[in-house]
């Protein structure tokens, strides 16, 4: 365990990066350690602490993944069912075909479904501080995020390319409430809070818009320059039509995530029994751990360096952390950061949240190099 220099890192984030508030949660067998740098609330300089709820944001895909391999377990389903299988039609359109599909390309991003995440029915609602402030407390139905999924045509055939997409979730979530006739919630609540003895953790209903306390303030800058056309925004060139660096943050504490993939809401405790137990493979059978760890390139799907994608899940590549293994589940939007990283015994594991979202994937990486004593990429 290496407090010192897992702290230096948290306190350059706060003094290079300009992130208002970030922790560190860390076991190592019967050891912990907290750390924490910047603030919880930038009006009252309220700090961090241990036990803050947080929404885990796409960490919510990694849910979605082990109801699904646990309903495989008991023979309810097989991840290689076709989603017309499950839904029927749902897919059949723009270019689409849901008998080819599968929920295994569903879950490992490799269906062939574009980038829904730059969607313009989302983006266009919170791509500037202003619309942001017009929608923030709008919802998203089911039928809608369906629709939008496949609202543009395929970026290849499935299993051909990664292509990192929320609606692959969406339509995971809808298999899941088909096939048991519960809400993903109840699943999750049955298959993976109680089970591992979670009390912090809970999926936000589409309507609830805050959280319980203790919780930081969210800030973000994550907003188009003025007079962006979402519709032209890509994987590829997102990057430069984001606001100029130096803008004051705007609190998006209060937001309406319906829209996010499992919409979670959890602690970086809690966060560390679930990756621990995900990676060490003490929440599902053996055959659905192998599958949940049978991972894909990223290369080609702009998405996190140096990482491979299994199902709602990542794993370093071994290349890049000296021949460790290590394994995680994590993600980010307007307002909050937050991965989660185990050893693959899950022994191991550091959890890391910023009340900003994503601003360089070199915070994660430094965390990981300092507490487990690899050199990521480097």
């Amino acid at each position: 365990m290496n407090e010192t220099g897992v702290q230096r890192v948290l306190d350059r984030a706060v003094t290079e990066l300009r992130i208002p508030g970030i922790v560190a949660d860390v076991r190592d067998g019967d050891r912990r350690w907290f750390g924490a740098a910047g603030v919880a609330d930038m009006v009252t300089g309220r700090p961090r602490r241990p036990g803050e709820y947080a929404h885990i944001g796409s960490g919510g895909k990694a849910f979605i993944a082990t109801v699904l391999l646990a309903l495989e377990a008991e023979g309810r389903l097989s991840i290689d069912d076709p989603v017309n299988t499950w839904l029927p039609g749902v897919l059949n359109r723009n270019g689409y075909d849901g008998d080819r599909i599968t929920i295994r390309h569903l879950l490992s991003n490799t269906s062939g479904l574009f980038s829904t995440g730059l969607a313009p029915e989302l983006t266009s609602r919170y791509a500037t501080r202003a619309a942001f402030l017009r929608h923030r407390f709008t919802g998203l139905s089911t039928d809608d995020l369906l629709r939008m999924t496949v609202s543009r045509p395929p970026v290849g055939g499935p299993g051909e390319r990664f292509e990192y997409s929320n609606g692959g979730f969406h339509l995971a979530e809808a298999v899941i409430e088909k096939v048991t006739g519960n809400s993903l919630a109840e699943e999750i609540d049955r298959r993976i809070v109680r089970p591992l003895g979670l009390t912090r953790t809970y999926v936000r209903p589409a309507e609830d818009t805050g959280y319980p306390d203790p919780h930081p303030r969210a800030y973000s800058t994550l907003f188009y320059k003025d007079g962006t056309d979402p519709a032209a925004v890509t994987p590829e060139n997102w990057e430069s039509v984001m606001e100029e660096p130096g803008l004051e943050p705007l609190d998006v504490t209060e937001f309406n995530t319906s829209w996010v993939p499992g919409n979670v809401i959890s602690t970086t405790g809690d966060m560390l029994e679930v990756v621990g137990a995900l990676a060490g493979g003490t929440l599902l059978p053996a055959a659905q751990h192998r599958a949940m760890w049978t991972t894909v390139s990223t290369e080609d799907g702009n998405w996190m360096p140096y990482a491979r994608y299994g199902l709602g899940v990542f794993e370093f590549d071994e290349a890049a952390t000296d021949g460790l293994t290590l394994r995680g589940v994590g993600g980010s939007y307007w307002g909050c950061l937050f991965y989660t990283v185990s050893t693959a015994d899950g022994a191991h594991a550091v959890s890391l949240q910023t009340n900003t979202e994503w601003k360089s994937w070199d915070v994660l990486f430094q965390v990981v190099e300092a507490e487990f004593g690899v050199s990521v990429g480097r």
